[in-house]
């Protein structure tokens, strides 16, 4: 912390964001779940934790390796998606850029309390192992892969929906993908599971 403080000390103040009014708010919304005291990874919520962490922060930021979702962007619209838009993106980098200033603490929002878990699918779902024809409609609402896994449906019409795409699987985070939007998919659907087997509800 001592050497820190001291690198705080040196850094440049050349941006009006702040960790008071914008960072924070970003931070406690796609990152508080994990980083937090007891949490899966270092806590982050106040702004003694996260000023060391700043440059480390950017980093994975850019390289989209945090917050962690390991569905190919593109590919399906998720409710539970924790990922950062580009506004929030460029944030926390020109924050990071500009010196990582504290700001007036008088307007810091409400640290979040332990999250709810995630809302997973009831009840069992329907294996998908290479290829599932439905024989009557269904209403697709989520997919739970075992493993890396392309997934896509081929609809009576001739049309192609793709659904999901995970290519680097972490078994750590075993997450059903729930869908923005539920889609319903009629009689003679051809649900096609390209690597691991899915389940899906």
């Amino acid at each position: 912390m001592v050497i820190a403080a001291a690198a705080r000390a040196h850094d440049p103040i050349t941006t009006k964001l702040t960790w008071s009014k914008e960072i924070s708010r970003v931070v406690y919304q796609h990152c508080a779940s994990c980083h937090r005291p007891a949490g899966r990874a270092m806590p982050l919520l106040t702004y003694e934790e996260a000023r060391p962490w700043a440059k480390a922060i950017r980093d994975e930021v850019l390289n989209r390796r945090m917050p962690p979702w390991d569905a190919v962007k593109g590919v399906g619209e998720f409710r539970n998606d924790p990922s950062l838009s580009l506004p929030e993106m460029d944030l926390l980098v020109n924050w990071v850029e500009g010196g990582a200033p504290e700001g007036d603490p008088v307007y810091l929002p409400t640290v979040p309390g332990v999250p709810e878990p995630p809302v997973e699918p009831g009840g069992r779902g329907r294996e998908v192992r290479d290829r599932l024809t439905l024989t009557a409609p269904m209403t697709l609402r989520a997919i739970h892969p075992s493993g890396a896994v392309e997934v896509v449906a081929a609809l009576p019409d001739g049309s192609i929906k793709r659904l999901l795409w995970v290519r680097d699987f972490r078994p750590e985070w075993n997450r059903s993908y729930v869908l923005r939007t539920p889609l319903r998919l009629p009689k003679g659907t051809q649900l096609m599971a390209y690597g691991a087997p899915v389940e899906i509800w």
